[in-house]
């Protein structure tokens, strides 16, 4: 079974310090971690024989799916573009699921295209999908 190792910014949200502070503990040997490039690594064995205790299961990594989707839209106006872009970032900000929607909106004015990165769970994102759909055949 594969070794679970966590990031710097992991252990200190689990142990509920700063990121610095997980660090300095790293430098001055008091937990160990490997290097992986530039940042290091905590086995999940290291973090329970620091912390003395073992993790909770809530700490324990589950399986994570997310969807990573662009739309493009050509052809659409600087008023529709605004108008689509502050809709659909409202609709992914008002999420309530596990896996928040994160959305970003590039607009190239000379070409008169719109495209919008959809990130997030499976379910959410086709969801938001279907609404911007909805939203592009109504311009």
């Amino acid at each position: 079974m594969a070794e679970q190792l966590y990031s710097v910014d992991q252990v200190a949200g689990l142990l509920g310090l700063h990121v610095k502070t997980v660090r300095t503990y790293v430098r001055d040997g008091r937990l160990r971690a490997v290097r992986v490039g530039k940042q290091y690594r905590i086995a999940r064995e290291d973090l329970e024989a620091f912390t003395g205790r073992p993790l909770p299961a809530s700490a324990r990594r589950a399986r994570h799916v997310e969807a990573s989707s662009i739309v493009q839209i050509d052809a659409i106006s600087p008023e529709n573009m605004s108008r689509l872009s502050t809709m659909v970032t409202s609709l992914a900000g008002s999420s309530a699921h596990d896996v928040p929607l994160r959305v970003e909106a590039a607009y190239d004015l000379e070409r008169a295209s719109l495209k919008i990165i959809v990130l997030g769970g499976l379910a959410e994102t086709a969801n938001l999908l279907k609404i911007i759909e909805t939203l592009v055949e109504q311009l």
